[in-house]
């Protein structure tokens, strides 16, 4: 385990395979300079709680797991840096800055707005606090993503990410589709089939469906800046988010679990195996040589299987 004040990196353990995982939103350290006008009971409504837990399994299953350590309402690794929302700032930003719609709905890079649509700050930030978060939190979150997925496609050739999240049972008053509707059970996005082949979201999807779980594709979530910066199917890097109905595994008002979430977690390890192995069936050779391989320069201390046909998928 690599711990950084930005992020825990958990590292495979036993047989590596070419799979990456990440919670960008599940990180409740609170730093004393967030300064918001609005209690930490309320803030914390806004994280992922528990997600790097209910995808914890995945070390042991051979693939990297990062979860940020910083909340997401401090500032959002999920954004784009240049995601910057003028109206929270006292002067202007002296660097390029490109608004995106999660910015006019308040919860850009810097978050203006609870889910709740309560303003978070009674005041103006100074450039040098959200350059400070930046280069401090979000900077580093984005590249150990960006590393450990380059390290995973360099080692095997292909690389598949689950940019992992959680949402509300009914969606808030900063949802783009508008507040009230319920939700289901997980979301998968892949920005309309650009970030992953359609193969791998139709896998996951039938995975989930097999389990009894609703499982809906790109409505409402397709997915934001992690799968979107590092993903390109064309080069084998296929980027998947993943978005968990609160309800399945907690109290969404008290944060606690419910009894439900062994159960869940349960699910959640049975489809990062069955994503394991599609992984290692796909990504194990890189180094062109016939199974049984030797001297191709590289340690290869990952799975071999070579008695299964690729699934043959269409795209959800």
């Amino acid at each position: 385990m690599t711990s950084h004040h930005a992020y825990t990196q958990h590292h495979p353990v036993g047989a590596r395979v070419p799979l990456v995982l990440d919670s960008p939103h599940s990180g409740s350290h609170y730093p004393d300079d967030f300064g918001a006008q609005v209690s930490l009971d309320q803030l914390r409504q806004a994280e992922d709680t528990y997600v790097d837990e209910l995808f914890g399994a995945a070390p042991g299953l051979g693939a990297t797991l990062l979860a940020a350590r910083f909340p997401r309402v401090y500032i959002d690794a999920n954004r784009s840096v240049l995601d910057i929302d003028a109206s929270l700032l006292a002067s202007a930003w002296p660097g390029p800055a490109l608004a995106s719609r999660k910015t006019e709905l308040g919860i850009g890079l810097i978050w203006r707005l609870l889910d709740t649509g309560e303003p978070i700050y009674g005041r103006k930030l100074s450039v040098d606090e959200v350059t400070r978060r930046i280069t401090r939190y979000h900077q580093p979150y984005q590249k150990a993503v960006k590393d450990a997925l380059d390290d995973t496609h360099a080692h095997f050739g292909a690389v598949w990410h689950i940019n992992c999240h959680s949402m509300p049972a009914v969606s808030t008053a900063v949802a783009a589709e508008g507040p009230g509707i319920p939700r289901p059970d997980f979301v998968l996005g892949d920005r309309d089939g650009t970030t992953c082949e359609a193969e791998f979201t139709h896998f996951v999807r039938e995975a989930l469906v097999g389990m009894g779980f609703e499982v809906k594709v790109n409505d409402p979530y397709k997915g934001v800046e992690l799968v979107r910066a590092f993903s390109d199917p064309a080069s084998r890097r296929h980027s998947l988010q993943i978005e968990v109905n609160r309800r399945l595994y907690m109290n969404e008002r008290t944060r606690e679990k419910s009894a439900d979430f062994g159960a869940l977690t349960q699910s959640i390890t049975a489809l990062l195996g069955k994503v394991a192995r599609y992984a290692a069936d796909r990504g194990s050779h890189h180094c062109g040589h016939a199974p049984g391989h030797a001297n191709c320069g590289h340690d290869h201390h990952h799975h071999h299987h070579h008695h299964e046909a690729p699934m043959k998928g269409k795209g959800a």
